[in-house]
């Protein structure tokens, strides 16, 4: 492949390129060898707690950076609550489940957090799963069937496209937040079960999800709804009940998605519904029949989070308020965030090389934040992300903003003189 290794991304190396499946294209690792100053910006290595400021590897050393990279939006991963109720856990029910939720994972724990987390959200019941990947995937593959038809927004996460794939159900994409194109995309499969599924906050733009707009299309074809609440769970909605609780529109939607890696701090993911619905998944979604429970330790730990989350409504409002300030000052930079209108923001750079070269100056001026490529963006929106929380103080945000001022704005002038 004799291409510039800088106009190529991961969709290019899709094709196995030997006679052993194992082995991975040559070519993928030539690209690996010739880019390894960009790579070296992926898996970092976190050498304290996710706050505000912590310490990672760069360049083989310790480095302090101020944190822009965390899902930790309401700082409970390292509250010394959650962190002594882990520690009781540890002691009582030992480190790992050491079984399927189905056989012998599951304990006194776990049943009091579906409790929780189904009175939370005014569900009959909830499940529990060991990963948010997992459990998108596997309720969505768990529920859908061949006939059905899954219609996914454009800009959906990658579990929820590959649930759809391997419920091997038919799959329409519809333009991004748009209910002319979900209406036309609905029109087209008519006769079949449809399921419309969106996301509460959208992880790459940070912005919300057109959910009154498009739940009337929906209903209008008669189809049901599906919303991801991953990074919205907790952080939105007056009682911290997610986007579907923002815009009033909890009683449309029969089930809840989450996860528990966002704002509780943790990791995993859950479904709340019906007690019908979910005694059903709890046989069809392969991730949660056919994988270990989540260990006692980490539901010790959500189950103080969920706690916390709810009795001080001040860690939302304060995540709110520092979102609203620092995308005030970045637009007064006048670096592009897109549509974003949370606490998630992409910085558009448009190009991979400057994306790259620009991300290694941010991260030895002490800013980490996370280098976004296609596919997992548009080639033409290549960006940096960056997650503010309700633990950056002014004096965080503000010298993440000076830095980004001295790096990402003569960068900018300089692309726009190029292109003149």
């Amino acid at each position: 492949m004799n291409e510039d290794p800088a106009k190529l991304s991961l969709s290019n190396f899709l094709a196995g390129e030997s006679n052993d499946p194992l082995q991975a294209p040559a070519s993928f690792t030539n690209w690996m060898r010739v880019g390894a100053w960009a790579v070296e910006l992926y898996e970092p290595e976190l050498l304290a707690t996710a706050d505000a400021r912590t310490m990672i590897t760069y360049g083989g050393k310790p480095r302090p950076v101020i944190n822009l990279c965390s899902y930790n939006y309401l700082g409970l991963a390292n509250h010394p609550e959650v962190l002594v109720a882990a520690r009781e856990a540890l002691r009582t029910h030992g480190l790992g489940a050491c079984g399927s939720p189905m056989l012998s994972g599951m304990t006194d724990l776990h049943r009091e957090l579906e409790r929780r987390v189904a009175k939370f959200l005014g569900r009959e019941d909830a499940m529990l799963f060991n990963s948010g990947f997992g459990g998108a995937l596997g309720t969505i593959s768990g529920l859908l069937r061949k006939t059905d038809v899954a219609l996914l927004d454009n800009r959906s996460h990658l579990s929820l496209r590959d649930g759809a794939v391997l419920s091997r159900c038919r799959t329409e994409k519809f333009e991004h937040n748009d209910p002319v194109s979900l209406d036309t995309a609905l029109s087209r499969q008519k006769g079949r079960r449809q399921l419309v599924i969106v996301e509460g906050i959208y992880s790459m733009d940070g912005d919300f999800g057109n959910l009154k707009e498009l739940i009337r299309v929906a209903e209008s074809h008669g189809a049901s709804v599906f919303i991801d609440e991953a990074h919205s769970m907790l952080a939105c909605g007056e009682h911290g009940r997610g986007a579907a609780e923002k815009f009033g529109v909890e009683d449309r939607v029969p089930l809840v998605y989450g996860t528990f890696s966002k704002a509780f701090g943790a990791l995993g993911g859950f479904v709340a519904g019906s007690k019908e619905t979910l005694q059903y998944l709890r046989f069809y979604a392969h991730p949660y029949v056919y994988s270990c429970a989540l260990p006692s330790v980490v539901i010790a730990a959500i189950l103080k989070a969920l706690e916390l989350g709810t009795s001080q409504p001040e860690l939302r409002a304060q995540l709110w308020e520092n979102a609203e300030y620092f995308h005030t000052q970045l637009h007064s930079l006048g670096l592009d965030t897109g549509t974003s209108t949370t606490y998630v923001m992409p910085i558009v750079i448009g190009d991979r090389e400057r994306m790259y070269r620009l991300g290694h100056e941010l991260r030895r001026r002490g800013l980490w934040v996370a280098p976004v490529d296609y596919p997992a963006v548009p080639q033409n929106r290549i960006c940096f992300r960056a997650c503010v929380t309700a633990k950056h103080t002014r004096a965080d945000l503000d010298e993440a903003l000076n830095i980004l001022s001295d790096t990402l704005v003569p960068a900018a002038l300089q692309s726009v003189h190029a292109e003149v």
